[in-house]
């Protein structure tokens, strides 16, 4: 049983221990790895082990129960992982009992009953033990995995491989990329923590991909494409930029998470860190949040100032007025750049804060 929060390698590692695995297949007692992969909590109990059709009365399989019976199946030495990705609780771990003890027999309420063999493992990739069992608990072997553990440096360095190829056309860019992590991404999460209430808890590892996908957008442009090829002055043009995209990264996922109290908390430790050095500093009015950097003027705009004056249609309707806000105009820009991107998006917050109309006036 893998427990831990997101974040801390379990799904990797138990990928990798199954490739590797298979690569040694035939040196020694190693053989080739099969994993099957559900979520036990995303279906019913009827569909997880098997249950009576209510119209016909004719039994249905359920999945564990389909997963199991076919590993079971093979008479080959090959092994087979069943991984339950998802939330332990007493209704359906209680029926792996018999599986999981000395006796290794599933038993459905149909009345069948399947073996599994020496080579099936049953395992498990949960967040937390809290509502299981000790009956459960005891029958399994426990692997516990912390983000922390792993830490950010190994995200960091996975994230600057997969960087666009025209960043090595100048030898300074990538150690300037390198450094700048180091000056803002681990400082600001390690402040946040410690100083920053988030009303959604995240992850550390969570809060830097959050930031890598932020500075992935504003890399786009420095792909080569078909139609053009970055050149060695559009690099050291981006160098010049570089500092205030990862700013607006850090304030956009690492500073987006805490409160009000904790935003003015972390508007004062990104300025301290940002120094005298940095080329672009914030106005001295308002916070880090008031502020977008604007790429084609180099500087940092106020947010009201980056959109038109709002007129209202004649035509429309009362309720197809949307007033542009504040927040509404840094949010839309937020999400927008992120969906234009591929990235995925996640909307908290209370009811009536805007979170449908914001992205319905995004999406039209």
């Amino acid at each position: 049983m893998l427990v831990g929060p997101t974040g801390g390698g379990k799904t990797v590692n138990y990928k990798m221990l199954a490739h590797a695995m298979s690569a040694l297949k035939g040196q020694g007692d190693y053989q080739k790895v099969h994993y099957h992969i559900l979520n036990p909590k995303s279906i019913t109990m009827e569909q997880l082990y098997g249950g009576l059709d209510p119209a016909t009365n004719e039994w249905n399989d359920g999945i564990a129960a389909i997963l199991v019976a076919e590993s079971s199946k093979d008479e080959t030495l090959d092994k087979h992982w069943i991984m339950f990705d998802g939330p332990v609780d007493a209704l359906w771990i209680e029926s792996m009992n018999t599986v999981l003890d000395d006796n290794k027999k599933l038993c459905l309420n149909s009345g069948a009953i399947i073996n599994l063999t020496a080579h099936m493992t049953m395992m498990f990739e949960v967040e937390d033990l809290s509502v299981a069992s000790p009956a459960t608990v005891s029958r399994c072997g426990m692997i516990y995995m912390e983000p922390g553990a792993l830490g950010l440096t190994p995200l960091i360095k996975t994230w600057m491989e997969h960087l666009p190829p025209s960043m090595k056309l100048r030898k300074q860019t990538l150690p300037m990329i390198d450094k700048l992590f180091e000056k803002y991404c681990e400082p600001m999460i390690n402040f946040t923590r410690k100083n920053c209430p988030e009303p959604v808890v995240t992850v550390d590892n969570n809060l830097a991909q959050s930031m890598f996908r932020v500075l992935d957008c504003f890399l786009v442009p420095y792909h080569d494409t078909e139609l053009k090829k970055v050149t060695a002055e559009e690099v050291e043009d981006l160098e010049s930029m570089i500092e205030a995209f990862f700013v607006f990264a850090a304030v956009w996922s690492v500073g987006c998470t805490t409160t009000l109290e904790g935003r003015a908390k972390f508007n004062n430790k990104i300025k301290e860190i940002m120094g005298k050095d940095c080329k672009y500093k914030f106005p001295n009015n308002g916070t880090c949040y008031d502020y977008k950097f604007v790429i084609e003027k180099k500087e940092w705009i106020y947010w009201t100032e980056t959109v038109e004056a709002f007129t209202i249609d004649s035509k429309a309707a009362y309720s197809e007025i949307i007033v542009p806000t504040f927040d509404s105009i840094r949010m839309k820009f937020v999400k927008g750049l992120l969906l234009k991107n591929k990235k995925h998006v996640l909307a908290p917050g209370p009811t009536g804060t805007g979170k449908t109309v914001n992205i319905m006036n995004l999406m039209n």
